[in-house]
């Protein structure tokens, strides 16, 4: 058995960004277009009148000002309202592959590491773009690693889970070294045509290198002190996107081929939830949660980060006790708390201790008990 660490995180971020204001004026035209051309019906009660979004009600419900995307032209033609991203030659590195790769490279370089010395890689994300062959195959394949990969999908736990299994491989002894990437093109399953939901995601991508401590020699390390998962099946969020959907032509189109979700259920449930969580495992590594000096916490919702860490700490956390990205980047599924710790670790002193968790559909939660060396 060995004590494993994480010894170098990556990112990668889109070019293109797209502010609250820009998302609603493209949103309140499309709804303007539509009263305009559904009028009669409107009028006789057949159809119900779109309501307009603003700036300042997004910021308030979630927290979000701007996102990063892979496409912005297409999200913001009122005729269109989704990403444009063109299908690529099976013979090119496909675009979550790109995005991946980027990452890894950046995460490799911070722990000091090259691919000869990464042993698999796990992809860990929400969305997939195909079934096979792996998305970490292929990225395994651009890199030059030898070994093995693997895509696995827990929602917006996946990074978490993919820490768990690649942690449980490296301290077994079955690899020296392992890459978790989350590449995140969230953008392409919302539905930017729902008010209540059309600014929550954004796209980006992040790597994690997972080795034995004895073998790792980069300054940005973190011992996995332990790890907990927890996952309570729920429909409060929910993609049917799918292979069947093409046996059900009655279903094609349908908004539930999005993501679609019931806010407020998903609230009030999984809070409470996480909290108790993350309070267990600190309490099962005799651990205080008054010991933690960070939470890096999936990012979805502000207000959903204020009242999980209120509900450990019995107080409002500070920023830097619970760092916040989803202003700029907004709600990138797995990728979210990993660009969180990415972004905000190098400040913390020698043996400082911080929790990076998540949640989200499944329900999933993940928590990762770090120890800065």
């Amino acid at each position: 058995m060995y004590d494993v660490v994480i010894s170098g995180t990556g990112l990668y971020t889109p070019p293109n960004s797209i502010s609250n204001d820009e998302l609603v004026h493209s949103f309140n035209t499309y709804v303007a277009h539509f009263n305009a051309e559904h009028a009669a019906a409107i009028e006789a009660g057949d159809i119900q009148a779109l309501t307009e979004s603003s700036a300042a009600f997004i910021e308030k419900a979630s927290g979000i000002k701007s996102r990063f995307v892979m496409d912005k032209e297409g999200i913001l033609d009122p005729q269109r309202m989704k990403p444009r991203l063109p299908e690529r030659a099976n013979d090119e590195w496909s675009i979550l592959c790109q995005m991946g790769v980027a990452a890894a490279e950046q995460a490799l370089q911070r722990a000091g590491k090259t691919a000869a010395d990464i042993d698999g890689v796990i992809v860990a994300c929400s969305n997939l773009q195909r079934a096979y062959p792996a998305i970490s195959i292929e990225i395994q394949a651009a890199l030059g690693v030898q070994g093995f990969g693997f895509d696995m999908n827990v929602a917006c736990s996946s990074a978490t889970f993919g820490i768990q299994t690649a942690c449980n491989s490296v301290k077994l002894g079955q690899a020296r070294a392992l890459l978790v990437i989350s590449p995140e093109i969230c953008t392409a399953h919302l539905n930017f045509r729902d008010r209540d939901s059309h600014f929550i995601f954004g796209d980006a991508a992040t790597a994690v290198v997972v080795e034995r401590a004895d073998l790792a020699t980069s300054e940005h390390q973190f011992d996995i002190v332990s790890t907990k998962l927890l996952t309570s099946f729920s429909n409060n969020i929910r993609n049917n996107f799918g292979f069947l959907n093409r046996t059900a032509e009655e279903g094609e189109g349908k908004p539930d081929k999005l993501f679609v979700q019931e806010g407020r259920k998903v609230f009030r449930e999984v809070c409470p939830m996480v909290a108790e969580l993350v309070g267990t495992h600190l309490s099962e590594n005799s651990l205080n949660v008054s010991d933690v000096k960070r939470f890096w916490l999936h990012q979805a919702n502000l207000s959903m980060n204020h009242l999980i860490v209120k509900k450990l700490l019995d107080r409002d956390a500070t920023v830097e006790e619970a760092p916040v990205i989803l202003d700029s980047y907004a709600n990138t599924s797995s990728a979210g708390s990993v660009i969180a710790f990415h972004t905000y670790q190098d400040d913390l002193p020698k043996g400082a201790l911080g929790v990076l968790s998540s949640f989200g559909a499944g329900y999933s939660i993940g928590s990762v008990i770090l120890r800065r060396k």
